[in-house]
């Protein structure tokens, strides 16, 4: 089964046209906003919500503050969102897995994700698969050998489950005929530190926080699990490359709002989210971290969202995964 995400990383930055009401900012926010983020700090989620609210702010008038709130693959922080005042105070730093991959995988989850709405798509993450140096392999091919030869000994770490590292490395388990043990993190934070130490082996996850350390050589990345060689790393192969044919999954990161929401404050944001994305200096700090941007509105977000559901929910059936 091909993986394929709908967005294309060659896209255009340009951004759609304001409507009449974003335009005229007609909703101004009367204390400061809550930037939800459903994982622990450190990560790709908690560095690209950083990124925005730190100029979000200015464009508000209110200040606007990150709040980590990890827990069940995301969900305790999308919960926490979609319950809450719908009065365009607080927002989530939503994610693949919080906005398409969860409601597959798990059987019951404590919000429907029509309680939350979509306001902004921000950008595009590949995944890799990285190793500590102590694992014996420089290439996926390697790793899938080695972790033949010892089914069952290898563990593997990822931000949590429902993520794009957690189905991103079940299907390649199916794929490759490799039994690995999934080790759920409530982050990319916690995920690092066990990589680098070698209490974990091999970690599936959102290039931006492990770029630094593979630089350095403290960790060794096998390969990237987007469809094409990721910019960030033009020497790193794909999966696909590295002989699991039409194999393709890249994670994402936009803001949503509890559904009931004003239009008019979802607008107000998305457009101080677009505008901040045309930065050059934010475009610049995204890529230097990994990340392609891919800015759009509500409407396009929306229109995203239910692409990526489509493919998930065949990725989910296919993998066999399933969560109480």
């Amino acid at each position: 089964m091909t993986i394929r995400r709908r967005a294309m990383l060659g896209a255009s930055l340009a951004l759609p046209a304001l409507t009449g009401a974003q335009a005229q900012g007609a909703w101004t926010p009367t204390r400061p906003v809550r930037l939800v983020v459903p994982f622990q700090g450190g990560g790709a989620t908690d560095i690209t919500a950083r990124l925005f609210a730190e100029r979000l702010a200015p464009r508000l008038g209110q200040p606007v503050v990150v709040d980590n709130r990890p827990g069940a693959g995301g969900n305790v922080g999308a919960e926490l969102v979609a319950k809450s005042d719908p009065d365009g105070h607080t927002l989530l730093m939503c994610t693949i897995g919080t906005a398409s991959i969860n409601q597959f995988l798990y059987s019951r989850l404590p919000f429907k994700p029509e309680d939350l709405a979509p306001v902004a798509l921000v950008n595009l993450v590949a995944n890799g698969i990285v190793v500590h140096p102590s694992v014996p392999a420089t290439r996926l091919s390697e790793l899938i050998a080695h972790a033949k030869a010892n089914p069952g000994r290898l563990n593997y770490g990822t931000p949590g489950n429902g993520t794009s590292g957690h189905m991103s490395g079940e299907y390649l388990k199916v794929r490759a005929g490799i039994d690995m043990t999934h080790v759920p993190y409530r982050g990319t934070g916690g995920v690092v530190p066990d990589l680098l130490s070698g209490t974990l082996q091999v970690a599936v996850d959102n290039l931006p926080a492990y770029l630094p350390h593979v630089r350095e050589g403290k960790l060794k990345l096998l390969a990237v699990t987007a469809g094409e060689r990721w910019f960030a790393v033009p020497e790193v192969p794909t999966v696909q490359e590295s002989g699991i044919p039409n194999f393709e999954a890249v994670a994402w990161f936009g803001v949503q709002a509890p559904a009931g929401a004003p239009a008019a404050a979802r607008e107000r944001i998305a457009a101080a989210i677009l505008e901040i994305s045309r930065d050059p200096a934010v475009i610049a700090r995204q890529r230097e971290i990994g990340a392609q941007p891919r800015p759009l509105g509500p409407a396009e977000f929306a229109a995203f969202i239910r692409a990526e559901n489509e493919k998930w929910r065949e990725v989910v059936r296919v993998s066999g995964a399933k969560l109480d």
